[in-house]
């Protein structure tokens, strides 16, 4: 089975290159340097057109039938790597084909594709119109894994909270798992309690789908162990420390890590990795009700550490951190969290870079490789150990909130850094996991962030 059955939508890639159109990606130097050949830029010159970045020139033959197209690139392609995410939306009916060497063809590959998502599920379904044919040595294969990923988690994300809640995501979540083979559990509700798990209980006892933690498992017993763990919040008021309207306008996406780590998943089982692969997703609703937790509130977590409650509305590190504790129980060799976590993340990088935080020097500069690589944007932040006294409370061990309103992404990586103690390595990634912006390989809305780096990385390891 492709991973493009399990997320029910069609390839943009075509089998065959049989009655294909040729597409001539174009920087303005290579109209200067007479590409693709001087008739034809003798005709975009005559038509206007100067391959400016975006900029499209449909060919006609001599009988006036479509025969390919020009497409501008710009005069620094490398800036925008997947520019041709333009083309997915705005060439004609047709199998396609890219030429051109001012950018790898991957990249070209990959922006068509990633450009070509649509989320329509809540309208009338519009057909695929262009697709692009296969290239001669191209591993289609990892191409539709790469998009299929992309599009699970742009999927989820973008799935309003009546449709996907933490029940919804516990399907989704078990039906991944059977499309590879996979083993897949769940606790749920009061058996929260029962097997230790009281902050994630605590976060979502509160809405009307009871909590839960979901668990999946695959690949070879032995091999190199690698934990994915996801923030699952389905939606966030803030709790009792409720969020001003405009604010929870976009709460549909705070599962976005955990989005993000079920498109993993899918890339590393689809591929075959041979690693020993385990998913843990917290997924609840931080809602209010006579039952929702509240500032001040004291409560003891699995791992023992005692948390105060100083705002509501700082949840996700709580489930995070049952989950957290009880991935580094197996003392994997690679423990990887993301998460929809803080403002303070975009205020210091920006929607489009997430930050990651890790102790492990030789990760740091293995994900920073592979960001490059993937044109996959991350930058690493400190764990700074200065600033452990802001997550200090008088009457517990921790609070969940430190005060101050400064360095709050740090502040939130170094409360989850003590419940990951027992993984060999560990690295937390603060994601936006939104585009709020259109932009060529993104269209607005739920976006997957530091998937295809990580990829990278863990099929390294493996």
């Amino acid at each position: 089975m492709t991973p493009y059955q399990f997320i029910e939508r069609p390839s943009p890639f075509h089998p065959s290159a049989d009655g294909k159109l040729l597409v001539h990606c174009l920087t303005p130097a290579d109209l200067e340097a007479q590409k693709p050949s001087p008739e034809v830029c003798e005709w975009a010159r005559s038509a206007g057109f100067k391959a400016d970045t975006g900029s499209l020139l449909l060919l006609q033959g001599p009988d006036g039938q479509l025969a390919g197209a020009l497409f501008g690139l710009g005069a620094e392609p490398q800036d925008q790597p997947f520019i041709a995410g333009k083309l997915a939306r705005s060439l004609p009916a047709g199998t396609w084909m890219l030429s051109g060497d001012a950018l790898p063809p991957e990249r070209l590959v990959l922006g068509f594709g990633l450009g070509g998502y649509s989320f329509d599920t809540y309208k009338t379904a519009k057909p695929l119109e262009a697709s692009l044919a296969v290239l001669d040595g191209a591993d289609a294969a990892a191409f539709e894994r790469g998009l299929a990923a992309v599009f699970l988690a742009r999927d989820l994300i973008n799935t309003p909270t009546n449709d996907m809640g933490p029940q919804r995501l516990e399907e989704v979540f078990r039906a991944l798992a059977a499309h590879y083979g996979a083993e897949a559990t769940s606790i749920v509700g009061e058996d929260l309690l029962a097997q230790n798990f009281p902050l994630i209980h605590t976060v979502g006892r509160a809405s009307a789908q009871a909590p839960r933690l979901l668990d999946m498992r695959w690949g070879r017993k032995g091999a190199r162990k690698v934990t994915l763990v996801g923030k699952g919040v389905c939606f966030d008021t803030g709790g009792l420390d409720i969020k001003p309207a405009s604010s929870m306008l976009l709460m549909k996406k705070d599962m976005g890590g955990a989005a993000n780590v079920l498109g993993l998943a899918l890339m590393i089982m689809d591929a075959g990795l041979d690693v020993e692969l385990r998913v843990l997703v917290p997924a609840v609703e931080n809602s209010i009700s006579a039952d929702a937790f509240r500032p001040g509130d004291i409560y003891r977590s699995r791992k023992g550490i005692s948390v105060q409650i100083d705002n509501t509305d700082a949840e996700g590190r709580l489930v995070l951190a049952d989950a957290l504790a009880y991935a580094a129980e197996e003392t994997p060799d690679l423990m990887i969290d993301m998460a929809t976590l803080t403002g303070a993340a975009r205020v210091a990088l920006g929607p489009e870079v997430p930050p990651f935080f890790t102790d492990d020097e030789d990760l740091a500069l293995a994900l920073s490789k592979a960001s490059q690589a993937e044109d996959d944007p991350i930058w690493r932040l400190p764990l700074f150990k200065g600033y452990e006294k802001d997550i200090r409370s008088r009457a517990a061990d921790i609070t969940n909130a430190p005060g101050g309103g400064m360095a709050g992404s740090i502040t939130a990586a170094l409360f989850l850094k003590r419940f990951a103690g027992g993984a060999r390595s560990w690295v937390h990634f603060d994601i936006f996991a939104w585009s709020a912006t259109d932009k060529p390989q993104t269209p607005i809305g739920g976006e997957a962030q530091a998937i295809r780096a990580l990829f990278h990385h863990i099929a390294s390891l493996a």
